[in-house]
């Protein structure tokens, strides 16, 4: 494979729709057997920027290969070697477990489908549902039929939509232990999410909002380069403090978390300064670790859809 280890190395990738730029100039590199999330609110251009990756959409600009190939020009060389699982289910919910996989093995063209779907069926866990109607399913095995068909013709690469969204939290932890399975078997994965503890199980993490890219590495990474330091105020009826903590000097952030209000802003001190005073027998105040969810949080402030 060119360029090392890269899986998918793409250099200002842009998509236009009309005459509005749903992808700005995205550079992004991720490397073989890497677990990399992908995040950011909904219509930030995540699912465009997948569905250009594995040849569904076409670039207006910049350049990229996915697994070696380019991406505007040799689209039809990298599907094959692709699983890709959208954020809607869409297998078909009046056939059986068994007859969707066996169907979309014969659409892959595979050769031994009765062992591989049996395979599949086998690591995924769904031998009980074979003949269940895929309709019939809860969320999180459709989920997970939805997965064996996207790993049936053994991808080197999956990119996953918002895989579990609406998913039950056992099922998401499911998800995830079967992606990691992978991963150790040099399996790449780019996953979009909108869950901070899903985001917080990727190896590498890359953070777009309205089309461009805000921001990229690992948690500690981002954690670190954000500068934000962050109290906590805990105490009954703390959200009372909320708008008057917001015109404080050195605060740029107030999240409430149940009773607990989280301050943050990149002046320690002037926080430090601003929060005294209010540490009584009513409300403790006490220096927290930042949160990724509060780096994301921050990184939004100032960006705008245009």
């Amino acid at each position: 494979m060119p360029n090392g280890d890269l899986v998918i190395d793409a250099r200002g990738l842009t998509k236009k729709f009309g005459d509005k730029t749903v992808v700005k100039g995205v550079d992004l590199q991720v490397r073989r057997g890497q677990i990399h999330g992908f995040l950011g609110p909904n219509g930030s251009g995540k699912t465009t920027f997948i569905r250009m990756l594995c040849g569904l959409l076409t670039p207006d600009g910049g350049s990229g290969t996915c697994l070696g190939f380019d991406v505007t020009t040799e689209s039809e060389k990298i599907k094959p070697h692709v699983g890709y699982m959208p954020q809607r289910f869409s297998l078909y919910t009046d056939m059986t477990v068994m007859e969707n996989l066996i169907f979309m093995a014969r659409l892959y063209g595979l050769t031994n489908r009765k062992e591989r779907v049996r395979e599949t069926v086998e690591r995924m866990g769904l031998e009980r549902y074979r003949n269940h109607l895929a309709g019939e399913l809860s969320g999180g095995w459709k989920q997970r039929l939805a997965l064996a068909a996207s790993i049936l013709p053994g991808p080197q690469l999956l990119l996953l939509d918002e895989p579990t969204a609406g998913v039950d939290p056992a099922a998401r932890r499911d998800f995830w232990q079967h992606i990691h399975e992978m991963a150790a078997e040099g399996i790449t994965a780019l996953i979009s999410t909108h869950y901070m503890d899903e985001a917080e199980r990727c190896h590498r993490l890359a953070y777009i909002a309205f089309g461009d890219l805000l921001a990229v590495g690992t948690v500690e990474e981002l954690i670190h380069s954000s500068g934000l330091k962050t109290w906590t105020i805990t105490g009954d009826g703390v959200i009372d403090l909320y708008a008057d903590l917001l015109n404080r000097t050195g605060v740029e952030q107030v999240v409430p978390f149940g009773n607990t209000l989280h301050v943050s802003g990149h002046d320690d001190s002037a926080l430090e300064k601003s929060l005294t005073g209010l540490c009584s027998e009513k409300w403790t105040c006490r220096r927290a670790d930042t949160s990724l969810e509060e780096v994301f949080i921050n990184l939004m402030k100032g960006v705008a859809a245009s």
